[in-house]
This record gives C-alpha cells, structure tokens and sequence, in this order.
C-alpha cells in the first residue's frame, strides 16, 4: 500500500509526562482522515509532531515515504496546516501575507495562484485590507488560501471550522472535499464536530490517552463497534 504518513512506536513527553504513547499507524496516500478524541488525548500534539514543530521523544515519522527528520525541509514544503488559533501577521495586508508565505513555499506562477485560490474562496475584495481587521469568517477563508497555495500533498487541519457560522463552516468543508478529490491529497482533520466529520471523512483515526484505539474508515469501525453513530464510538462501554 503507497502511504502518506507512516507512524513507528511514536512517543512524546513533556515534563516527565507521555502525551503521546507508542503510536504505530499507516495512512493510505490519499483521501481525508479524522482524528478523534476527546480533549488531552494527543490530537493537536500528534499534528504538531507530523509538522515538525515537535520532535518526538521516540519513534520514527516517514511522510511519503522519507524520514521526517532526515527529509524535513523537503516535506515541509509538500505540506501545509491551517487551525483558527493560528493567525497571520495582523499589520500586513492580507495580498502581503499570501505573497510571504507564496514565496516561503516556492511557488511558481504565485500571482496567478493567489489570484484564483482567492477567486475560489470569495476574498478578492479582501487583499488590500489589514488582516487583523477581517472577521473570523474572513480569516478563516484567508487563512485557508495560504495553506493551499503549494497545493499541499498533505494538509492538516485543527479545528478548521471552529467558531464559524453554519454558511461558512458549509461552504469550507466542500471546498475542502472538492480540492482533496482534484489533487488526490491526505487531508488530516481534528474536529469536535461530528456532523462535519462525518460528511467530510473516509477514515476515522480514534485516539485515547494517547494512543490508536482504533483506525478504520467510518463504516467498518461502526459496524465492528456495533454502533450506529460516530459518537457512540468515542464513549467508553
């Protein structure tokens, strides 16, 4: 099986105390994964390690098939991460922030991209304004155009919708559904939304106290579980 992400005994701690716990798992190359969990169980702690923003205490981490820590700078630049509590600088206007981080990523044809991502996800008539004046939703929409710009072979996604109203939350997830189909990318998504995992998800990647409860698409750990929703999954019997 040709995998993105390829997990070995993967291990964190901090002060003395494991947040993540002898993680082994396999994702197939392409399609969107939903983490699940619920709050301490090493969600944004797994996605910050597969960043690279945290080095795991052990363990190995291959992303399409190289070593993270071996491979590092040329796996960041086929991935990109997008989370509501993460925002650009507030001073530059939001054409400067794409142009940066465009040009951070190396990306070719970056005028053209800009103009079509921004295009796509209804913020032209928002480059030229400060983007510490924009809205949630219009952060949000920006914030995703610069984690498009490279068209990320993998993309991860914290809490991608959070605080949004149910048009734009809408409008994000098939957005996202439509631009993993075009571009065959892993998608990893953390969301405390079940309705949105549910529409938006093939695989479900369950996590508990730090580590795999279990790794299925939807309807086999439903039907294994004997459940007959995706929250009943996430409640101890």
């Amino acid at each position: 099986m040709k995998t993105s992400i390829k997990i070995k005994n993967l291990s964190k701690s901090f002060n003395g105390k494991k947040i993540l716990k002898e993680i082994n798992l396999e994702l197939p190359k392409d399609g969107i994964f939903g983490i699940l969990g619920k709050n301490g169980a090493g969600k944004t702690t797994l996605l910050a390690t597969l960043m690279g923003l945290i080095t795991p205490t052990s363990g190995e981490i291959k992303i399409f098939n190289k070593c993270l820590k071996k491979n590092k700078f040329d796996i960041l630049n086929q991935i990109n991460f997008q989370s509501p509590y993460i925002e650009l600088p507030k001073k530059m206007s939001v054409y400067q922030n794409l142009i940066f981080y465009a040009r951070l990523y190396n990306v070719k044809d970056r005028g053209k991209i800009i103009k079509n991502l921004c295009s796509e996800l209804l913020v032209s008539d928002l480059l030229h304004l400060n983007y510490g004046k924009l809205s949630s939703g219009q952060k949000t929409r920006v914030n995703l155009c610069k984690a498009l710009l490279n068209r990320p072979k993998l993309l991860l996604l914290d809490e991608p919708t959070a605080s949004l109203d149910i048009q734009t939350s809408d409008f994000i997830r098939k957005y996202l559904v439509k631009f993993q189909k075009n571009y065959k990318s892993a998608i990893l998504i953390t969301s405390h939304n079940l309705e949105e995992i549910k529409y938006m998800c093939d695989y479900l990647i369950i996590l508990e106290d730090g580590k795999v409860k279990d790794f299925d698409t939807i309807t086999n750990l439903l039907k294994k579980g004997k459940k007959s929703k995706i929250e009943e999954l996430l409640l101890n019997d």
